[in-house]
């Protein structure tokens, strides 16, 4: 067990190395989102500037662009659901694999 803690610790400190690493080694890099990014190469593919689709149904109730820091609390409440919804399924795989060991345990002692 106590194997397992120490493997958990030095898998954190890795993850947190390699998100801190980019932060100190690419001064002055743009750390821009995947939207931007797409954006700009569709612009270079059709050699003319990308229009969305369609406004965002938020922006459109509210008539005008959500803040920032709006945003931001949006996309950890979702992501802050969608880990709930993991963990909770990973607990009940859990306790059914520990419940199907003891029923097979007491099927055994008998």
């Amino acid at each position: 067990m106590k194997s397992d803690k120490k493997k958990v610790i030095i898998l954190l400190l890795v993850a947190a190395f390699i998100a801190v690493v980019p932060l100190f080694t690419l001064k002055g890099a743009e750390f821009g989102g995947s939207d931007d990014a797409g954006s700009v190469m569709i612009s270079k593919i059709e050699g003319r500037e990308y229009q969305p689709w369609f406004t965002p149904v938020l922006e459109t109730f509210i008539d005008r662009e959500l803040p920032g820091e709006v945003e931001s609390l949006l996309f950890c409440v979702q992501t802050g659901i969608g880990v709930g919804i993991i963990a909770y399924n990973l607990g009940r795989l859990r306790e059914r694999k520990r419940l199907l060991a003891s029923a097979e345990a007491a099927n055994d002692a008998d």
